[in-house]
C-alpha cells in the first residue's frame, strides 16, 4: 500500500522560497513516476513537475526555472524547492506517484496515488 505524505507548506512573501517534502512507504523507487501536482481554489488540478525512476525530470511550462525537484531515496523523501514565489502560485501541493518505466506525462490522470496535500500561500 502506498502513503505518501507531504510537509513544508505555509506562508510565504512574494519573491520568497519554500521547500516542500514528501515521505513515501510501500512502494519502490524504480520504475516510479514521482510528481508535485497544485490546486489553485476554482481550478483543475496541474503538474508542476515530475522525475522519473531513471532521475529525467519534467517541467511545466508555469514554474520551469524556479523549482527544483530532488529525492533522497535512503530517507524515502521526495522533494520540491520553489523560489521566486508569486501570488498566482498559491495552491494546496500534492505530491503523486506512479507505478511507470519510461517517461513521466505531468497529467493527474496519470498518476495512481496521491498525498493529502499541502497549503502554500504567497502574499
Amino acid at each position: 500500500h502506498v502513503q505518501l505524505v507531504e510537509s513544508g507548506g505555509g506562508s510565504v512573501q512574494t519573491g520568497g522560497s519554500v521547500e516542500l517534502s514528501c515521505v513515501a512507504s510501500g512502494h519502490s523507487w524504480t520504475n516510479y513516476c514521482m510528481g508535485w501536482f497544485r490546486q489553485a481554489p476554482g481550478k483543475e488540478r496541474e503538474g508542476v513537475v515530475a522525475i522519473d525512476s531513471g532521475g529525467r525530470m519534467y517541467y511545466a511550462d508555469s514554474m520551469r526555472g524556479r523549482l527544483t525537484i530532488s529525492t533522497d531515496i535512503a530517507k524515502n523523501t521526495l522533494y520540491l524547492e520553489m523560489n521566486s514565489l508569486r501570488p498566482e502560485d498559491t495552491a494546496l501541493y500534492y505530491c503523486a506517484a506512479h507505478p511507470r518505466d519510461g517517461d513521466c506525462p505531468l497529467r493527474p490522470s496519470d498518476f495512481r496515488y496521491w498525498g493529502q496535500g499541502t497549503q502554500v500561500t504567497v502574499s
